[in-house]
């Protein structure tokens, strides 16, 4: 899954219809009847390793959503300040909640870092390994292959230029 971190509510329509325009054209999914397939040219946006066909298409989220990879639950929120990690124990998990709540229901949540105590949006903050991400944008490419770098790279152009998030695995 893809998730633009930088989409605001207000140009999202626009740029799901950019990302699926691009897509299309690229050839790496086509439109049918249940939404989006893998195209003929689904292998240009994967690893070249790739052990398998994509089984499944592009789903599209969009709107306010709190995205996961369904893989282990992260050890540690990461500042995107100082780089401190504060582990997600119970009281770690409480913090985290209550952000995740009031961004879920306003749109903008902060947290704050217990060791620089520097404020910053909720979708800054990184997880380990990456299975969190926030936003009002998000392309699931179910059973795919690994996306490459350069794939992902060429998504964050094709989003203006958005910070994005990467979340491999079961979702």
């Amino acid at each position: 899954m893809i998730v633009d971190l930088d989409a605001g509510e207000a140009e999202v329509a626009r740029l799901k219809e950019r990302v699926i325009a691009w897509l299309v054209g690229e050839g790496i999914v086509v439109a049918d009847a249940r939404g989006y397939a893998a195209g003929p040219g689904w292998a240009r946006a994967v690893d070249d390793d790739w052990d398998h066909e994509p089984s499944g298409g592009l789903a599209v989220h969009v709107g306010r959503g709190a995205f996961h990879s369904g893989a282990d639950a992260p050890e540690h929120a990461v500042c995107p300040s100082c780089a401190a990690r504060r582990a997600l124990d119970a009281d770690g998990w409480a913090w985290v909640s209550t952000a995740i709540e009031t961004w879920s229901e306003a749109g903008t949540a902060t947290l704050t870092c217990p060791s620089c105590t520097r404020t910053a949006p909720l979708p800054d903050w990184r997880w380990d390994n990456a299975p969190f991400a926030f936003g009002h944008l998000g392309l699931k490419f179910w059973d795919w292959p690994d996306l490459s770098d350069a794939f992902r790279a060429r998504m964050a152009d094709v989003l203006e230029g958005h910070r994005t998030a990467y979340l491999w695995g079961k979702i």
